[in-house]
């Protein structure tokens, strides 16, 4: 059984189809990549498997359980977290505080025990911040707790985000363009993170990556989008040489010349 799959996956806007019927599988313990030229529809693709936009036509499983439909908080709690294309901390509270609230979606506590502050809550508040700590310390923001979100540098918010996406235990980890903005050392040390949180957490991600390097030296399998459609889906090789996805990028005179250098 797939992970996550999507079965004739519809979302409009309008008079605009903006994911038209995908049907995607992702199968546990992998590293894939979704990619595609600008307004391909990927980021409305991953909202709409994180229930900020529902589907018009079409089912999300996860687990072999259908999502389609739940709010984003219910999604989280099955086991799909993710990042965001612009980074969302809530900038005013800390990095500690910002990781505690990925952790929302499993904490039992009824809100009479956190109002008295009664024993159960205390031991729950203190594995909560124990756990924090140790996210802080796994994404490499050591020593960094009390600082506002919003004084860390570029690098370290995205590591930010990316810890509070952890904090909520998931199955599937989205991240959605995780290396923009970074230069090629940063984007080395989070393309290693992204290998440890798969290899040591058993945490499955799918990716929307611009940076090929990225995609091609980390993708197990590479989905292509244009238009809102699925174009293509392979190998990093497989896909480098998919006459559809160098027309999506580059137009149909690069694939004629390509044919023509063959010739």
């Amino acid at each position: 059984m797939a992970l996550l799959e999507t079965i004739d996956l519809v979302k409009r806007f309008g008079g605009l189809t903006a994911v038209n019927k995908v049907n995607f599988s992702l199968n546990q313990g992998r590293i894939v990549s979704i990619i595609g030229p600008n307004g391909a529809g990927k980021t409305t693709f991953f909202n709409t498997l994180t229930g900020i936009y529902h589907p018009e036509e079409g089912r999300i499983l996860l687990n072999g359980n259908p999502v389609h439909g739940l709010r984003p908080d219910q999604i989280a709690a099955r086991g799909l977290s993710r990042t965001f294309q612009n980074i969302r901390l809530f900038d005013n509270m800390s990095v500690i505080e910002n990781i505690l609230v990925g952790m929302h979606v499993h904490l039992k506590q009824a809100p009479l025990a956190t109002l008295l502050h009664l024993p159960s809550f205390k031991r729950e508040e203190k594995a909560s911040e124990l756990k924090a700590e140790e996210l802080m310390q796994y994404v490499g923001l050591r020593g960094v707790g009390n600082e506002l979100a919003k004084n860390l540098p570029y690098g370290g918010q995205r590591r930010l985000e990316i810890a509070r996406a952890l904090a909520a235990d998931p199955l599937l980890l989205l991240l959605d363009e995780p290396a923009a903005g970074m230069n090629p050392q940063e984007t080395e040390e989070m393309t290693r993170l992204f290998r440890r949180i798969r290899d040591e957490r058993g945490i499955t991600i799918l990716l929307i990556e611009h940076d090929m390097r990225v995609v091609m030296n980390i993708s197990e399998l590479i989905c292509v989008m244009d238009y809102g459609e699925k174009i293509a889906e392979g190998t990093p090789d497989e896909i480098r040489a998919d006459a559809r996805v160098i027309e999506a990028y580059l137009g149909r005179g690069a694939v004629a010349g390509q044919h023509e250098e063959k010739l």
